[in-house]
């Protein structure tokens, strides 16, 4: 029969407190480590959003794209176009 020394399954139990759980805990900081350093960095700062119609047409008059009576035919458009089917 194996002898675990003095305090039988005792010393073994804290053979693997003792040995194992810092081998572990040292494994498992390695990896931590390596998924950090090798994920690109955030920089805080989203994607912008995509432009609705509206933000779109605003810009275009704002930029001289269209004119005043342009933006009021596709803003009435796009008013039409947002209602459900068969409403007006």
């Amino acid at each position: 029969m194996m002898d675990w020394g003095d305090g039988g399954w005792f010393g073994m139990g804290w053979m693997v407190i003792v040995v194992f759980i810092p081998i572990l805990l040292v494994l498992g900081l390695g990896v931590w480590a390596v998924v950090g350093l090798t994920r690109p960095a955030s920089t805080g700062a989203s994607t912008p959003l995509p432009e609705n119609s509206r933000q779109i047409l605003d810009r275009r008059l704002a930029a001289g794209e269209i004119d005043e009576q342009q933006y009021v035919q596709l803003m009435r458009l796009i008013a039409g176009a947002a209602s459900p089917p068969g409403v007006k």
